[in-house]
This record gives structure tokens, sequence and C-alpha cells, in this order.
């Protein structure tokens, strides 16, 4: 396996890049590779917030490599191959600490889907962002058809995967598929800021505000409020709680330990 996906980690903060030129095309072993990435962040004490980008300045992740495509058509075990990769996906948005996708350039097909598995996504002015696989007599079968509707509501989500047209970033921006836009070459830079304020706080706090919202969204109001105020019980019982309100009553900074 290539050594296609790599992380710096700095001040709470990992960044990790995806490296396969020219467009930084998915395939099955990148998908690995992440998910190898992101257990030991997972587990990694002094990792608070992921981010993610992909290196050259052509494209984000011009979607999945259909080189593969052909192999596919004769694979028997299709669906358990794509059912693998849907795993991949739901344990990076089921990540228990933030993530921010920087979308850097094209971000099409399973770029897009992948970017959709994170927590807030930034796009750089240029970017277009969309799920073309209709032109290819396909549809997006890496959780796209889900994540997209879920996040920007069912008509517009459907405009973009029946004609397979890209949306500019300020479009993206408008319907709610990107966070923040910035000047081109200044995603990353503003997702380390953005990161750096993230990572300042509890890690405890954060990963209960993650469970609450994506848990949440998938229940009625009653059953989320519920769910809500058992994290809100549990995280009262941390050390990091404690150390917050002595924190806030002493007129200091806290010092989390994220315990």
């Amino acid at each position: 396996m290539a050594d296609e996906v790599r992380y710096t980690k700095e001040n709470g903060v990992a960044v990790v890049v995806i490296d396969h030129p020219p467009l930084n095309v998915l395939t099955r072993d990148i998908f690995l590779q992440l998910d190898e990435t992101f257990q030991v962040l997972g587990n990694d004490d002094d990792v608070v917030v992921v981010i993610l980008t992909t290196a050259g300045n052509r494209a984000f992740i011009a979607g999945v490599d259909v080189k593969e495509f052909p192999r596919l058509m004769e694979q028997p075990n299709l669906r358990a191959e794509v059912m693998e990769i849907h795993r991949v996906m739901m344990r990076i948005e089921d990540f228990p600490k933030p993530t921010i996708a920087v979308l850097d350039g094209a971000t099409l097909g399973g770029g897009l889907e992948l970017a959709l598995a994170f927590d807030i996504r930034i796009a750089e002015e240029h970017a277009q962002i969309g799920l073309p696989e209709v032109k290819l007599g396909l549809f997006p079968g890496g959780g796209g058809t889900q994540r997209l509707s879920r996040l920007v509501g069912e008509a517009k989500a459907k405009e973009m995967m029946f004609t397979g047209e890209p949306v500019e970033a300020a479009v993206a921006e408008r319907i709610g598929l990107v966070n923040q836009v910035v000047a081109t070459g200044a995603g990353l830079t503003a997702a380390r800021e953005m990161a750096a304020n993230i990572a300042r706080h509890s890690r405890q706090s954060l990963a209960r505000i993650k469970r609450a919202v994506d848990l949440g969204m998938e229940m009625p109001l009653e059953r989320a409020i519920e769910h809500e105020a058992d994290l809100f019980v549990e995280v009262f019982h941390t050390e990091d709680v404690r150390e917050g309100v002595n924190a806030f009553l002493q007129h200091r900074k806290p010092v989390f330990q994220h315990r």
C-alpha cells in the first residue's frame, strides 16, 4: 500500500494530507489509509481537532478513480466492497473529535461525499463542488444521496445530483454546503485558525456537542432533548468542568486536561 495519506500534529491540531497527484482521486487503498489514520488520531490524547487537506493546487479531490470501475463491473461481491467504504465514511463521520475539511479546489463525486462526512467545510473561492456521477450513468454511491440531502435539503440536493453540475464556492456557502469561503490559497490557514480556537476547549465537551447534534438530528425533538440531558449530566462529572468553573470564578483562563 503506497503512502498516500500522511499527517502532522501541533498544539492539539492534526493535519491529514491526501497526496495522490494530479487530482487526488480516491482509491480503495486511500480509503483504507484514511481509516487507519483516523483510528490512530482518535486514540491520540494529544489531538483535539483534525483537519483534512490535499496536496497540489488543482483539486481537493476530483472524485473516485474511474480506472477502478471496470474491475467493479466484474466484481461479484460489489455490495460488500461498497459497504466497506461506507463503514470507513461512517467511522470518519462518527469520529469523536471535531473535523474540518479544506476544499482547496475541485471537489467532485467521492471527494464531496468524503467532505460531507466532516463536521465543518471551508472552501477556497475557486472551488467547484458537485456530484457529477449521473454523467457516467451512475449516481452518488458513497453516501452523497443521504448526507447532501440532510445538509442542503431534498430539492437542492436532487437538483445537484440530477444535473451533475457543480456549484461555485459562494453558492455552496449560501445553501449551507460549506461553512466559510476564503481566498484561493488561504484555506488551510483559515482551517488552522478555526481549529486552534476549537482546540482551546475541553475534548470532553466537544465530543458531547458532536454526539448531541449528530444523534439528535436523527431523533424526534423530545427524545433528542432527553439525549442532550444525559450528555449534560455526564459532562458535569468531568474534571474539565471543575477546572472551567474554577477558572471562571478565579478570573483566569482554564487549563483543560481533557478528563
